[in-house]
């Protein structure tokens, strides 16, 4: 499986599906998703998990890291996530954050992502901001 670069549209099944699937389609579409850059990973032809990026000055905020379930455990996400932090090193940023699911907190910790405790609710999800320095 590889990781590939996505147009915005691309990712929005995969989100509405995996992570807000009671909510309108339209709520996993993104305004900045036009000015984001999009990677997806494939099995074969089949798209199975999809990550964008946003990079404002020094720092990148990631957003809406998703696996289709059948897919999920099988380390595509951390493969995604190892592919965006390489690119922030090459691109010389200082930080790479997202908000995170408290319930998928250790995932990120996995990758020396440290927990800020800036915890918020979003559409009954509890979120906390998890990120990195280089």
């Amino acid at each position: 499986m590889k990781v590939k670069t996505i147009k915005a549209s691309d990712t929005w099944q995969i989100r509405h599906e995996i992570m807000w699937p009671n909510q309108p389609f339209e709520f996993v579409q993104l305004e900045e998703d036009n000015s984001g850059l999009h990677f997806g990973v494939f099995d074969e032809d089949k798209l199975v998990s999809i990550v964008s990026c946003f990079i404002t000055n020094d720092e990148m905020q990631f957003r809406k890291l998703a696996t289709l379930a059948a897919y999920q455990g099988k380390g595509i996400a951390s493969q995604l996530l190892q592919h965006i932090l390489k690119l922030a090193k090459e691109k010389g940023l200082k930080k790479v954050w997202c908000n995170a699911r408290v319930n998928k907190k250790s995932f990120y910790e996995k990758f020396e992502m440290i927990d800020t405790h800036k915890i918020f609710t979003k559409s009954g999800q509890n979120f906390t901001i998890m990120e990195i320095l280089f």
